[in-house]
């Protein structure tokens, strides 16, 4: 041993613990499940109110198989969950599925399990069984796992870049300016959307009510009974 080595017994053997490039110690493999739960009954017992697990995969099964672990030493233990857009929700669903029917015996002949994700799936039984499961994720997860809080990172970011994505091609291909107007504008009045008012939802009002105070009738103002998003009341 060299001045600075860890090392700890481990069934009566001295072991030194792999250490990684990054100065962190390795785990062994297939322990991660068993440090989650000690982490998290450790820092309910450090007074931490809510504990946040992250899962490789989102299974109710993995979940709810730490949780109920935790809850046997804290029984009202809640967990915070982030249903994460970095998992491919639609791969991973269609899998479980496919295995789901493996155990139950069905045929799963038609499907290719490492190509799940293909489009050619996408109105198949296997296709609906796990958007079925996707869709009652949140309520199913919070039953078998005590969720206390479901949360989604960055949904807006993605939706973003989706509707700009799509509203792009459509512009500046056949549809032209149609493809804003019905993909956006018209679907904004009809759903009742106010930001199709963006002059008032950035504030124009209170910046023309400001300049008014000050320049009175000299005020020149950004709203008023001509402004265009009157068309849209």
């Amino acid at each position: 041993m060299a001045e600075g080595d860890v090392c700890f017994n481990r069934d009566g053997k001295l072991v030194r613990p792999k250490r990684l490039p990054s100065g962190l110690y390795q785990f062994r493999q297939g322990t991660g499940p068993e440090r989650c739960v000690f982490d998290s009954i450790e820092a309910i017992k450090a007074g931490a109110d809510l504990l946040w697990i992250e899962t490789a995969t989102p299974s109710v099964k993995d979940i709810a198989d730490m949780m109920n672990e935790v809850r046997k030493e804290i029984p009202d233990a809640k967990l915070v969950y982030n249903n994460s857009p970095s998992f491919n929700w639609t791969l991973n669903f269609r899998q479980q599925a496919y295995d789901r029917w493996v155990e139950a015996g069905k045929d799963v002949s038609a499907y290719d399990r490492d190509k799940l994700m293909s489009v050619d799936y996408d109105d198949s039984e296997l296709a609906a069984d796990a958007d079925d499961k996707i869709r009652t994720f949140q309520a199913d997860s919070a039953r078998e796992a005590n969720i206390f809080h479901h949360l989604i990172t960055l949904p807006t970011y993605h939706t973003a870049a989706l509707s700009t994505d799509n509203l792009a091609k459509e512009y500046f291909g056949d549809q032209g300016m149609l493809g804003y107007v019905a993909g956006v504008q018209r679907q904004e009045i009809r759903q009742g959307i106010a930001c199709v008012k963006h002059q008032n939802m950035s504030g124009s009002d209170m910046g023309d009510d400001h300049k008014e105070y000050f320049a009175g009738e000299n005020a020149l103002k950004a709203g008023g009974a001509k402004n265009t998003s009157n068309q849209f009341s």
